[in-house]
């Protein structure tokens, strides 16, 4: 081919990339010029910063983005972009595929639900834009992407558009800010799993108990010395870090099956309402290095970790060694001894657990034994469980025949008898007497029922 040919060749093909931009702009020519009218320059020339979180913090991601609408006013209302494939393109290749292809175009704004709470939650951003202004006056674009999980995107994401990146970098900057300070996790309840309350894939909104000093039966004492490991702790913090002290501290909560160590959690959560609960138990132990993120982002806090035995087995009981283990003890040790943070783990086996775990200094400080309950602790979770009953039956002779129940086992068995009582007289008060109490724990004390009762925590088997 000689140079002839091949300059008509080039002018061809000019004409041909010139012809699908004209169509493409005919197409798209509303969605790029809403982009390009705002900031005030051609795409090419247009510069993007981006930032992405976790999926549980995009109702924090709209409360940042809203109070900047709010801080620098809306010169563009939020749009929204129509096509398909938007799952897979980044926005300024969606963009980009607009001007030249014409494959998306301007469209409405898509929301989505995203829980704030365990019973509350808003519409946020899916995916759009809106325009507005940097700290300096110079237009920007602030838009918002939403996780979806099911095609593989598993954070949510801001993007800035201006032609500086460094207002685009300070227009982030503030964002980030502001959605520090309306942070919706701080305070609440939440826990690393589903539940029927309110949530997302990975985090999920719990209320927080209502209970009182009454409603736990422990030994004398041992409350107490729970309470000021904890609370005691958070209440004189600044006097304490004055004096030289650490505020991070690790609780140890150990005994058998079903003597309260859940309840006693329970109990401290009512006990600290400014404090930001973080649960983890079973599976989702492997994101405990996210939960000691949390927490020292929202102190003060106490992360939760129940049965943690299952994570932080003893290594001279076998050579192989969860990596769980590793993932706690860097958490652990990740977070400042200045931070009001609480690791507060629970246990069935607590001589099972790995030495560096349970004795080391600064990682768990306080062990405490949530026994069996005695004598007189029975007689109160009798009475404990009874208080919505008309309980009018003589307890000396349950509590005697009941050595070695537990709190979970006390429970049952009022449940038990209060059936009972209803089977017998169900147009009346639940009244429970000596016939329906000794009756319910004769039936829990039968052979066939010694799984129940292992079930249940409990060795009674008078």
């Amino acid at each position: 081919m000689g140079s002839t040919e091949r300059a008509l060749a080039a002018d061809l093909a000019r004409i041909v990339r010139a012809t699908a931009d004209e169509v493409a702009s005919g197409q798209s020519g509303e969605l790029i010029e809403r982009v390009t009218g705002h900031l005030g320059a051609p795409l090419p020339e247009v510069v993007v910063v981006t930032r992405n979180w976790p999926m549980w913090e995009h109702a924090n991601l709209q409360r940042g983005v809203d109070a900047y609408l709010a801080e620098h006013g809306t010169a563009v209302d939020w749009f929204g972009i129509a096509g398909g494939q938007r799952t897979h393109e980044d926005l300024i290749g969606m963009l980009a595929v607009a001007r030249r292809q014409g494959m998306y175009e301007l469209g409405s704004v898509d929301y989505t639900t995203t829980a704030t709470g365990p019973e509350d939650a808003i519409e946020a951003v899916q995916l759009g834009l809106a325009g507005t202004t940097g700290p300096g006056g110079q237009p920007v674009l602030l838009a918002i992407r939403g996780a979806n999980p099911q095609w593989g995107l598993e954070q949510c994401r801001l993007e800035v558009l201006a032609t500086s990146r460094v207002t685009a970098t300070e227009v982030r900057d503030r964002v980030e800010r502001l959605m520090a300070e309306h942070d919706f996790l701080r305070g609440q309840v939440v826990a690393f799993g589903t539940s029927e309350h309110r949530g997302n894939e990975l985090l999920t909104f719990l209320p927080r108990p209502t209970l009182t000093g009454d409603d736990v039966v422990l030994p004398d004492g041992v409350l107490e010395a729970i309470e000021r490991h904890t609370a005691g702790v958070a209440e004189h913090g600044e006097r304490l870090l004055a004096a030289g002290q650490h505020l991070k501290r690790g609780l140890l909560l150990h005994g058998p099956p079903g003597t309260g160590k859940t309840h006693t959690v329970r109990y401290l959560m009512s006990r600290l309402p400014g404090t930001t609960v973080i649960i983890l138990t079973g599976t989702a132990m492997k994101l405990v290095g996210k939960a000691a993120e949390l927490a020292r982002r929202l102190q003060p806090s106490m992360v939760v970790l129940e049965d943690v035995d299952l994570i932080a087995q003893d290594r001279s009981y076998g050579p192989v060694v969860q990596p769980l283990l590793f993932t706690l003890l860097d958490a652990m040790d990740g977070v400042g001894g200045d931070a009001d943070v609480t690791f507060l783990l629970t246990t069935n086996r607590a001589s099972e657990l790995e030495k560096a775990l349970a004795d080391r200094p600064g990682r768990v400080d306080l062990a405490v034994e949530i026994p069996l309950p005695d004598a007189p602790g029975r007689e109160a979770l009798l009475r404990l469980y009874g208080r919505g009953l008309k309980l009018t039956a003589d307890l000396g002779p349950v509590v005697e025949a009941t050595e070695g129940m537990t709190a979970s086992f006390a429970k049952e068995l009022l449940r038990r008898a209060s059936l009972r009582a209803l089977a017998a007289r169900p147009d009346e008060d639940v009244v429970v007497g000596d016939a329906e109490l000794t009756t319910a724990l004769r039936e829990m004390q039968d052979a066939r029922s010694a799984l129940t009762r292992s079930l249940l925590g409990s060795s009674a088997t008078q």
